[in-house]
């Protein structure tokens, strides 16, 4: 991959709920690499009262993240202006590879990680540029763990589980 500062981290719901339970946001600085919400996700995460909307909402502010408008969520908000029942599934997800596409139109392209939760991600053809790719939860962490940056990635899992997140089991990359 480029150097850290050319890399962006773009975060679905599914990663930002696990690691809001397991207080564990600031995790996704450790690498080093720019974070930007893309407008969806942080409408998913936001849009209800959850156990971690709050804490969500907070974070983002407190650290001024960067959000990125989408075509996605444009379309989204239209749908709910003109009360026509707006698609809700995977909308997050499809705004990310919106951005990411656009990311491989930048010169020099930016490095996009998306990171996701989701197992049916793993298993379905999305579409990725050259300079992005896709890293599960668990395989986020334990790159974290491997760079000496966390103790423990299982720690972090076990944490999320007892606070009340149950999330995907799915390894990806496989083993």
């Amino acid at each position: 991959m480029r150097s850290s500062s050319a890399v962006v981290l773009l975060p679905d719901a599914g990663p930002l709920i696990t690691l809001a339970y397991a207080d564990a946001l600031d995790l996704l600085f450790k690498p080093g690499w720019s974070i930007a919400l893309v407008d969806m996700v942080l409408h998913e995460v936001t849009r209800n009262v959850t156990p971690s909307s709050e804490k969500l909402a907070q974070w983002v502010q407190d650290h001024h993240l960067a959000v990125v408008a989408t075509k996605t969520f444009l379309h989204h908000q239209r749908a709910d202006l003109t009360a026509t029942r707006p698609r809700k599934a995977h909308l997050g997800e499809l705004a990310i590879q919106e951005v990411m596409n656009d990311f491989a139109l930048f010169e020099p392209p930016k490095t996009g990680v998306f990171l996701f939760e989701d197992h049916k991600i793993a298993r379905t053809s999305f579409l990725l540029p050259d300079n992005c790719r896709k890293v599960s939860t668990r395989a986020f962490l334990l790159f974290l763990e491997q760079m000496g940056w966390i103790d423990s990635a299982v720690d972090i899992e076990t944490r999320a589980l007892q606070a009340g997140r149950a999330f995907s089991r799915l390894r990806f990359p496989p083993a």
